[in-house]
């Protein structure tokens, strides 16, 4: 079993994780978060360098920075965490098709939204190390088309396909994005051993939940998930979700989340006169 530790990020409802193996001390982090306020522009990295300081304080030494794919509620700290320990950046394949839509939209520059602004894009079924731990990748594509599952010992870290039982499952109306196809790839998860213990990527606290919650279980899931309990067919499922995503306004930081996240983290280039800045498109009518 690896060792896990949750980082909860109030601003967004976002869990990012530590993990790491018990015997050779070898982690990664999954879904790090850079602090940004939209109002000021102010950028800190203060969250991430939390995770960091803990991992330095039980002597952990990160070989990984693993993100679920590219947020749209939140920026990114793998560049951050890479430049600052070495780790290496991984993501689901799929990220090429997220560059390749969102760099025209914000008119990036292709160098600095191509493949190789992460160290490995991983296929589905392909497994790596932590340690002596063996991690394995699901491809699980609904909320977006690069979303992936990392299944790491007896767990399994969702980001947001899957939700805690109360709160249900991702939107999936974002670009690329389509609930019979999240519905399938939640069965996939749902597929593993029942006692799999789910990390998921955001707690939005429902009502008549004050506290926020990131561990579950698959058997948890199946008994009781508000949209995909078992028993709930793909039809039902797709209906629910379709009607659901119709009521939700978008993430406040999606733009500049997706600007950042698409570069792996990183900011764009500075302008002539020496600053960084985020385009917001705009959409008349």
């Amino acid at each position: 079993m690896p060792g896990i530790e949750a980082f909860f990020d109030h601003a967004t409802s976002t869990a990012s994780f530590l993990v790491w193996d018990p015997e050779t001390r070898e982690a990664a982090v999954i879904d790090a978060v850079l602090d940004f306020d939209p109002a000021t522009g102010k950028l800190s990295s203060a969250s991430a360098d939390r995770m960091l300081a803990r991992a330095a304080e039980i002597d952990l030494r990160l070989v990984w920075v693993l993100e679920t794919h590219a947020h749209a509620d939140h920026l990114s700290a793998a560049d951050h965490i890479r430049r600052r320990t070495g780790a290496k950046i991984g993501i689901g394949a799929r990220i090429t098709e997220v560059q390749t839509r969102f760099r025209v939209m914000f008119g990036a520059p292709e160098a600095e939204t191509e493949a190789s602004v992460f160290d490995k894009l991983f296929a589905d079924g392909e497994a790596f190390s932590i340690g002596r731990i063996t991690a394995r990748v699901m491809h699980t594509p609904g909320h977006t088309p690069a979303c992936v599952t990392y299944v790491i010992g007896d767990a399994a870290f969702v980001g947001d396909t899957l939700f805690m039982p109360d709160y249900g499952t991702a939107r999936a109306d974002f670009p690329g994005g389509d609930a019979a196809t999240l519905y399938r790839s939640i069965q996939r998860i749902l597929s593993l051993p029942r006692e799999t213990r789910i990390f998921v990527g955001h707690d939005y606290l429902p009502p008549g939940r004050s506290a926020p919650a990131w561990e579950t279980t698959v058997a948890e899931e199946r008994a009781s998930n508000v949209h995909v309990r078992d028993g709930v067919t793909e039809a039902a499922f797709v209906e629910l979700r379709t009607a659901r995503d119709r009521t939700l306004a978008a993430p406040k930081l999606i733009l500049p989340s997706l600007q950042v996240n698409i570069r792996g983290g990183a900011l764009p280039k500075p302008e002539d006169d020496g600053r960084v800045y985020l385009r917001t498109p705009v959409s008349a009518g």
